[in-house]
């Protein structure tokens, strides 16, 4: 059957509205080709909508305008329709986009609607938080193993999964299908982890560690360093300091009262 294209259909997404998307011979293949073009930025903002909008769906709502979706993300609305535009999803001019079918979409560009089995290394304060943490399977990535080094934790459960040994990491993440490895260990033994995770087929890696990884070209790793991101807002706090003392010494006060000498 032909598909009639109208002229809000066509128009600008300067008006809120992208441009309607073609239909696919092979929609698998089409969302491939989407999420290849999405610039790394735009996939960390993609996320960030989907958590607005799943938050909103809880809350019964059906639609929401550019123009909420980007104040709830903490985006501009220019921003927001050409990050929706590499999904292919586009809004109503006057109702908006209709939220379970955006969340839709972006599950389906950033693969949740695929099997992700998580495997947590390093069982100490940060695993154990991460092995407990319920958001990761509520989103998708149920924590499927975990492991240590110590041999005093084989054997004990922690958020219900009872913890391997470091030396089974190959064979219990290629027997549990883990995508996703998390490494929460000390520096010096991150790299080493790194590897078995590797060697067992694992191309998605979170790395607590403060250290960079080596890995091969076609696993994917993401750092997260807390005393880094520590040390920026130390960076942020110091300089709102100095333009406050600066502002005193230029006569404006608190509030911006001028102070005369």
């Amino acid at each position: 059957m032909s598909r009639s294209t109208s002229v809000a259909d066509r128009r600008d997404e300067r008006d809120g509205v992208v441009t309607t998307p073609k239909i696919a011979a092979d929609p698998t293949a089409d969302v491939r080709e989407r999420a290849r073009a999405i610039p790394e930025a735009a996939v960390a903002r993609l996320a960030v909508y989907l958590r607005v909008l799943s938050g909103m769906a809880e809350q019964g709502v059906t639609t929401i305008s550019s123009e909420e979706l980007a104040g709830a993300a903490g985006v501009n609305s220019a921003k927001l329709r050409k990050d929706l535009s590499y999904i292919g999803s586009y809004g109503t001019r006057g109702v908006g986009y209709d939220v379970e079918v955006l969340v839709s979409h972006i599950e389906r560009i950033l693969g949740l609607t695929r099997k992700h089995s998580v495997a947590v290394v390093g069982i100490g304060n940060l695993g154990h938080a991460l092995a407990n943490y319920g958001g990761f399977p509520s989103r998708g990535f149920p924590v499927a193993a975990l492991f240590d080094i110590d041999p005093d934790l084989t054997g004990v459960p922690v958020g219900g999964i009872p913890v391997n040994h470091i030396d089974d990491i190959t064979a219990v993440c290629a027997e549990r299908e883990v995508s996703i490895g998390v490494i929460a260990t000390p520096p010096q033994a991150a790299q080493a982890v790194c590897d078995r995770l590797v060697s067992a087929g694992v191309q998605c890696i979170l790395n607590f560690a403060p250290v960079v990884l080596q890995v091969p070209d076609y696993v994917e790793v993401r750092k997260v360093d807390l005393a880094v991101e520590m040390q920026i807002l130390s960076f942020h706090v110091a300089r709102r300091a100095d333009e406050a003392a600066g502002d005193v010494v230029n006569g404006v006060g608190v509030d911006g009262v001028v102070i005369r000498p």
